[in-house]
């Protein structure tokens, strides 16, 4: 699966690329004195989720949103627009008008789909001002609650053993999970049968309900559901083990260290089209 490869190579030249500091009209997050200077914002601004609302991406856009309202004094609505792994809430931005009053809150998903759709509505490269790194999470290996392996291992052994009816979840093409699934499937070099949703909401809803078999999701959307017996957990692909997860071993303590992965959410805003100069 040589294309995880290069979409894993793209979003990481994404995300080093980006502006190590923040412009001023991100104040919410730390320069609000030189927004409020400016006369910015007027009025509320939207920040686009491009996907469902309960995902890991949804909940970190409303922690920073709410956190940006206090500071701006100004509302800033979080607009949930699924599909297409991301692609079509990507799309909205890329039409908004320049003006820093419509956002999208992404992840690396928005570097891979250059790499995975033939075509997009958007230039991934050219369309956006990349603002900054809003966080990294790492991701667990999931199943649901009554999958009969108990470890990694035994889980690895289910999967080869029934290639043919186990269900790996995802938010659709190009989306972390998606990403993470496939990387699972190329390490174990066995292909399973993915299920794609318009975000991580629904899938974990399908996992909760037994209709989906296993999913490689983000610990913002996992933990919970972890920690409350609901899903069954076999790994995160962190190098250490988390606080809230002290029990869940890493892949590599499960003798698993090619699944070492993390997501970065981003953010970013349409950029401003310059103009060219007319030849006198």
């Amino acid at each position: 699966m040589k294309y995880v490869v290069a979409a894993a190579g793209l979003a990481a030249f994404s995300l080093m690329s980006m502006p190590a500091a923040m412009p001023s009209w991100m104040s919410g997050l730390s320069f609000a004195g030189a927004a409020h200077a400016a006369g910015f914002p007027e009025r509320q601004i939207t920040m686009i989720v491009p996907f469902s609302a309960g995902g890991p991406t949804d909940t970190v856009a409303r922690l920073v949103a709410e956190s940006m309202s206090k500071t701006l004094g100004q509302q800033i609505v979080v607009e949930n627009v699924g599909g297409a792994g991301g692609t079509l809430g990507a799309g909205r931005v890329a039409k908004a008008e320049a003006d820093g009053y419509t956002v999208l809150m992404h992840h690396i998903g928005m570097a891979t789909s250059a790499t995975l759709y033939r075509k997009l509505a958007y230039d991934t490269l050219n369309d956006f001002d990349y603002v900054g790194l809003v966080t990294e999470v790492p991701m667990t290996i999931v199943s649901r609650k009554d999958m009969e392996a108990k470890d990694l291992k035994g889980l690895i052994d289910y999967a080869k053993a029934n290639k043919e009816k186990v269900t790996v979840a995802n938010a659709g093409i190009g989306a972390a999970s998606h990403l993470c699934g496939m990387l699972f499937m190329s390490a174990i070099e066995t292909p399973l049968v993915t299920v794609p949703y318009k975000g991580t909401g629904p899938a974990m809803t399908d996992l909760l309900g037994g209709q989906v078999d296993i999913m490689c999701d983000q610990t913002t959307n996992t933990t919970k559901q972890i920690q409350g017996g609901t899903i069954k957990a076999y790994a995160v692909t962190s190098p250490a083990r988390l606080d809230v997860l002290k029990d869940l071993p890493t892949v590599t303590e499960a003798g698993f260290p090619a699944m070492s992965v993390a997501s970065g959410m981003v953010s970013m805003r349409r950029r401003a089209r310059r103009r060219k100069r007319s030849r006198s």
